[in-house]
């Protein structure tokens, strides 16, 4: 236990703790020095980071600023503000460790006080290039707003509120998931997040142009009415209610800024009080015999006995817990749903753009035992005739096929649904299934000619240096072949359509099936032998990383 909540005793005096807030902020700065010598790269990279910051910052001000007067000010100033306190708010849960210097655990055997140690910890935690991005935005809101000493009085007063708010909100929900962020899970949380701000982009992006459509700011005061009395944005919507007059208002948001901060503080103090004295399981012996999990789940006991259902497992597994190929499945399902979705959701998309969804999972066989890594030296001991490699090949595609098929259903047929393009459904299904099978046929060849390694560090970092060659080969070369595979479907689908039999598009489903169905066959018979023959080659490029 932490001497956190330790009795203050004669022969253990506490620690003075009047200068603890001092001291902290030293501390802080210490670090961020010391961590900037370490190298010239880190040096440069934090040096264009707080140039772009700035940059951004002041072109922000700048752009408030103009918005002075406007009518719509206050929602747009407003809003923004709601949002960048909600980015303060997950971007913990996505960046553990992008401030590594505060983190609460490292102080466990300290003879630290919660009340004091919250204060310096958030003090501290206003050091640095969110902060000051957050403060930009702060100030560049209220020129925009106020008017009058009543609405210059309440900014005084609100902009050091959204600030500590904005921390402290970060701060609270860090140490609330500090242990999540210390684990597996967390890792994987940390590998997601460029998926996240991609998805995010792509709905801001979408937002943009529908607000552009629907006729100005003056769409968007629905949304900036609730945002005012939320404590994210209530106290830059109290310099907007002083400023009009509205004082009961004002000072009403201004309180609930106050209230949500004291709360925030508290629960704040109470997760460091809990996180640092109570255990956790790495320091508990095991209280009850672990479970024993059987050997076949309950899917792998629907398939065969023996190679096959084992891969599948292994395969599935892989999916789930590998934090790599979890956030390469991730991001196919997402963008591949995205990009047919939010053009149908325009109305100016094509319900063939739901075929992008095979595309995207399609491209998931590619480098199939790159996903193992080094640990591919025990797949390949089981591999000692083409026969082997060829039910190891076709037990990844079959697991592939157990979420791409049913997933690539789905998308068309929300996609019809947004449309409502029911008629044309059954070539897009077609077609759908004819590009998978392409791609999966591909992918087994490129994975046996053209393996790379996936190194394990670094969230952003997919292919081991040198082998950037061999990825791009693989990935672009199976995405300019496989329409070409898949062309006898296509072109039946387009001439149904140019000869106005759409009422026999539902030939296409079949058609297309079976002869995704004898691609994916035949790629994985000639992918078969090379895998064999290439088992030394293979293992090298994929235990670079």
């Amino acid at each position: 236990m932490s001497v956190l909540d330790a009795p203050v005793t004669a022969a253990a005096p506490a620690a003075p703790t009047t200068g603890l807030t001092p001291i902290f902020v030293r501390l802080k700065l210490t670090l961020l020095r010391n961590g900037l010598r370490q190298s010239s790269g880190r040096k440069a990279a934090y040096i264009a980071s707080l140039a772009f910051t700035l940059l951004l910052a002041a072109s922000q001000v700048l752009g408030l600023v103009l918005l002075r007067g406007n009518a719509q000010a206050g929602t747009v100033v407003v809003l923004l503000t709601a949002v960048v306190a909600l980015g303060w708010a997950v971007l913990p849960l996505f960046f553990p460790s992008g401030d590594d210097t505060l983190d609460p655990t490292r102080l466990v055997m300290l003879p630290l006080r919660p009340q004091p140690l919250v204060r310096a910890l958030l003090v501290s935690s206003m050091i640095g290039i969110g902060p000051l991005f957050t403060l930009c935005l702060a100030v560049g809101s209220v020129l925009a707003l106020a008017h009058g000493p009543a609405g210059v009085l309440f900014a005084v007063v609100a902009v050091p509120l959204t600030l500590l708010l904005c921390v402290a909100l970060s701060r609270a929900v860090a140490t609330a998931n500090v242990r999540l962020l210390n684990s597996r899970k967390g890792r994987d949380l940390a590998v997601l997040s460029g998926l996240v701000i991609a998805v995010g982009i792509q709905f801001v992006n979408f937002g943009a142009q529908r607000l552009g459509e629907a006729g100005g700011l003056s769409t968007l005061e629905p949304a900036g009415n609730v945002a005012r009395w939320l404590p994210g944005a209530s106290a830059i919507a109290a310099v907007d209610a002083a400023s009009d007059g509205a004082y009961g208002v004002a000072v009403l948001q201004l309180l609930i800024t106050v209230a949500a901060l004291v709360a925030l503080v508290w629960l704040w103090q109470r997760g460091l009080v809990k996180l640092m004295t109570a255990p956790d399981g790495s320091t508990l012996a095991a209280a009850e015999p672990t479970r024993k999990e059987s050997g076949r789940t309950r899917l792998s006991a629907l398939l065969p006995e023996g190679r096959t259902a084992t891969v599948v497992h292994r395969s599935l597994l892989y999916i789930a817990r590998d934090p790599k190929t979890k956030a390469a499945w991730v991001t196919a399902l997402a963008i591949g749903a995205i990009v047919p979705l939010i053009n149908a959701l325009q109305g100016t998309g094509s319900i063939y753009f739901a075929c992008f969804a095979a595309g995207m999972l399609g491209m998931q066989m590619y480098n199939q035992f790159g996903q193992d890594t080094s640990a591919f030296w025990m797949v390949a001991l089981t591999i000692s005739s083409t026969r082997d490699a060829y039910v190891e090949l076709r037990a990844r595609a079959l697991a592939l096929l157990l979420i791409t098929l049913p997933y690539t259903v789905l998308v068309c047929v929300a996609t019809a649904a947004l449309l409502g393009s029911w008629q044309a459904l059954p070539g897009v299904l077609g077609i759908s299934f004819a590009l998978l099978g392409a791609m999966l046929a591909i992918g087994a060849v490129a994975s046996a000619l053209f393996p790379y390694s996936i190194p394990q560090e670094g969230a952003f970092k997919n292919v081991a240096p040198g082998q950037g060659g061999l990825a791009w080969i693989s990935i672009l070369g199976g995405m300019l072949a496989a329409p070409v595979l898949a062309g006898p479907v296509i072109a039946l689908t387009v001439w149904l359509h140019i000869a106005d039999r759409q009422d026999a598009l539902w030939l296409v489903i079949p058609a297309g099936a079976v002869f995704g169905a004898l691609l994916g066959w035949a790629g994985l018979r000639i992918a078969a032998p090379r895998t064999a023959n290439r088992l030394p080659e293979i293992l090298t490029a994929v235990s670079k990383g």
